[in-house]
């Protein structure tokens, strides 16, 4: 009735305090006579309701636009929340580049995200290949995994250091295989690695050396495995599923789970 009043006065050119007291419903209310109006066309601009949220100016809003149903990506500015985190990775010896938020398919998100392009060990830095963007969080597991139970494992079982861990991505919008359920690379909050690479030329691959490999690569392999499982919530790898026969899914950083 209120946003029904209002559209009516407008049309008369009557403005007086309902104007103020409409709010937000009002205006959403009007339909063709407010200029530029998007409830003609039935699609919400979230873009612009996020930035109005992210600058206090949606305080009066009754019904704030569900940014989970945004059709399209839109992008944000990073959240200071993560700064500690972002702050933290910096100390490790890390480098990446914080990623803008961005929302895309309903529950597909990249918030609170970094591009890595290098970790650190305890000499020397390493690379990795092939991955994408990742949460801040599952960054820093990921980075104190490599260096204490990688890089060590490496050198102490293998004699020579680590040159770059090969993932098979993070990011990816899709739902666990067999169910309607989003994984968890749909959030950016997981990471798949495939196989090592050592300074002196070999590569330790999940796929060929997790049975088939020498005694000290399938050690190796198993002693990262079990290192994964105390810094990250849950850990897949070759004897969970044949799903995972060629990589470990590394996830998060919550309620243990480790197969």
């Amino acid at each position: 009735m209120i946003a029904y009043r209002f559209c009516v006065m407008k049309h008369r050119n009557v403005l007086r305090l309902t104007l103020a007291f409409a709010g937000a419903a009002a205006l959403g209310g009007c339909g063709s006579l407010i200029p530029g109006s998007s409830s003609n066309s039935g699609t919400p601009d979230y873009g612009n309701a996020r930035a109005a949220y992210n600058a206090g100016k949606s305080a009066n809003a009754s019904s704030p636009a569900p940014r989970r149903l945004a059709t399209t990506p839109q992008s944000v500015a990073p959240n200071p929340s993560d700064a500690s985190c972002l702050a933290e990775l910096n100390q490790a010896g890390a480098r990446f580049n914080p990623i803008p938020d961005t929302y895309a398919a309903p529950g597909c998100n990249k918030l609170g995200t970094v591009q890595l392009s290098a970790l650190s060990g305890d000499a020397r830095q390493f690379g990795v290949s092939n991955i994408g963007p990742v949460k801040c969080r599952t960054a820093k597991a990921f980075s104190a995994w490599a260096r204490f139970g990688v890089d060590r494992a490496a050198r102490q079982i293998l004699g020579s250091p680590l040159e770059r861990i090969e993932t098979m991505g993070s990011y990816s919008c899709r739902n666990v295989a067999g169910s309607n359920r989003r994984s968890a690379h749909a959030t950016a909050g997981a990471i798949d690695v495939s196989s090592f690479t050592l300074a002196d030329g070999r590569r330790i691959s999940l796929k060929g050396d997790w049975d088939d490999g020498t005694p000290a690569e399938r050690e190796f392999l198993r002693v990262v495995h079990k290192s994964a499982c105390k810094r990250f919530g849950t850990v897949l790898g070759p004897e969970y599923n044949r799903a995972h026969e060629d990589h470990f899914h590394l996830e998060g950083t919550g309620k243990k789970f480790c197969r």
